[in-house]
């Protein structure tokens, strides 16, 4: 589990786990433990996070049901219900963690292959990447390489998890909250976008 910041450097990373784990296990064992470090945004601030994850307070979560990935509007002419115009604009913002991704394992072939080191090694390979990719884009805006990754609408051929998230519990009145805050969002963006 990773955040990024706008201009695609990485804030948190979380390491460890096996690949084929839930998001949603590994996201409640980074909230839930203090020592895992995951900052908390401040009030009106959100981690934009994909289906996998669940809509409570500090992560905004997209529509379920509706298009969500950048490819799937490709071609589609003018969205039509604010649902999937807010999962468009989300996807959008929530692309930048794709091209950091896609930065990190260009630059770092290693982290391809070193599933052939103990699990602490392949930690501590990924979170040497990822200092040095931080590094890179702080010494180097003009990085050949985050150029090319920079365009917006880059579409990755990533697929998030969908599953819901029963293992969770979180109280009914944060997911409402979060509820509302993302119905409030979709409601302006779905109104400006009719002007």
């Amino acid at each position: 589990m990773a955040a990024c910041s706008h201009d695609m450097l990485f804030t948190y990373v979380y390491a460890g786990w096996e690949g084929t784990c839930n998001d949603s296990r590994v996201f409640l064992d980074a909230i839930t433990r203090s020592e895992n470090g995951l900052p908390m945004p401040p009030i009106g601030y959100y981690y934009v996070v994909d289906a996998g994850y669940p809509n409570v307070p500090g992560f905004l979560a997209p529509y379920r049901g509706e298009s969500y990935h950048l490819k799937d509007f490709r071609g589609r002419g003018r969205i039509r219900n604010k649902q999937a115009l807010f999962n468009y604009r989300h996807s959008s913002l929530r692309n930048v963690i794709e091209r950091c991704f896609g930065v990190l394992k260009e630059r770092f072939p290693i982290l391809d292959m070193s599933r052939g080191y103990p699990v602490r090694r392949q930690v501590q390979i990924l979170i040497a990447c990822c200092a040095l990719h931080n590094f890179i884009r702080m010494q180097d805006r003009n990085d050949d390489l985050f150029l090319e990754y920079e365009e917006d609408d880059i579409i990755f051929n990533t697929e998030a998890s969908t599953s819901e998230n029963g293992s969770l519990e979180f109280d009914m009145s944060q997911q409402q909250q979060m509820h509302e805050i993302r119905e409030s969002i979709a409601n302006a963006i779905w109104d400006d976008y009719n002007v």
